[in-house]
């Protein structure tokens, strides 16, 4: 019995800035105020994002504890390790609905730098604003597909240490549960990516978009590859 466990979750990816000198228009100035709240709301949660990560590792112990342990004979430890693992699901459930939340908070204050785009007298500034605006909007709809994934994931997960539970658990039931959990985490990953890349891209439109807006800022965290290369490691 196996499982393949590969979720990589990279939740906060913005790059925060510091402004360092406001010679812009009113119209780019808040632009940069909603643009940077979002950012802020989001990294909140980065402390909450490492609780998940732990949980996933906890949860994994506890799984590979099942499996030395195998279900003969031995159904009361069994149990035991399986109702922990439900409670680590629980809790990581739990995170994951703050997350979504926060989430939610920060698309609201991002959408209200839509209102001052049309502002923007540099038409560079603007065409390039307006990418950014779409680019994070596609970025919003991807954490939400990343959400629903990982949330059917977490299901799966709990009907697996429900079923180990059984007494009468057959090996056919329990490989047909693992191949879907599998596949779950397969696309928990893709939307991962997808996520991920949609990152990437609003970053370089929010720097470009920076630059012609001749707003002066300093960058004081790692770029972006480096926080992914740093998390995937």
């Amino acid at each position: 019995m196996f499982r393949i466990r590969k979720t990589i979750i990279f939740f906060n990816l913005f790059i925060l800035i510091v402004l360092s000198a406001c010679n812009h228009t009113t119209a780019e100035e808040e632009i940069y105020t909603y643009l940077e709240e979002a950012v802020r709301i989001e990294s909140e949660f980065i402390a909450q994002q490492n609780k998940i990560t732990n949980l996933e590792a906890e949860e994994q112990k506890i799984y590979n504890q099942i499996i030395d342990l195998g279900t003969d004979n031995k159904i009361d430890e069994v149990k035991k390790l399986a109702k922990e693992a439900i409670d680590n699901i629980n809790k990581r459930s739990e995170l994951i609905d703050m997350e979504k939340e926060n989430m939610e908070s920060s698309k609201e204050v991002f959408q209200k730098a839509e209102d001052y785009i049309e502002k923007i007298k540099d038409q560079d500034a603007r065409k390039v604003a307006e990418k950014l605006y779409n680019k994070m909007e596609k970025r919003y709809s991807s954490y939400n597909e990343l959400n629903k994934t990982y949330i059917v994931s977490l299901e799966l997960e709990t009907e697996l240490y429900e079923m180990l539970q059984k007494q009468d658990l057959k090996q056919e039931d329990l490989t047909k549960q693992i191949n879907k959990i599998n596949k779950g985490y397969e696309k928990v990953l893709d939307a991962n990516e997808k996520f991920n890349t949609y990152t990437i891209k609003y970053n370089e439109l929010k720097r470009e978009f920076y630059t012609l807006a001749n707003i002066d800022v300093t960058y004081e965290e790692p770029t972006i590859d480096e926080e992914i290369d740093k998390k995937g490691n």
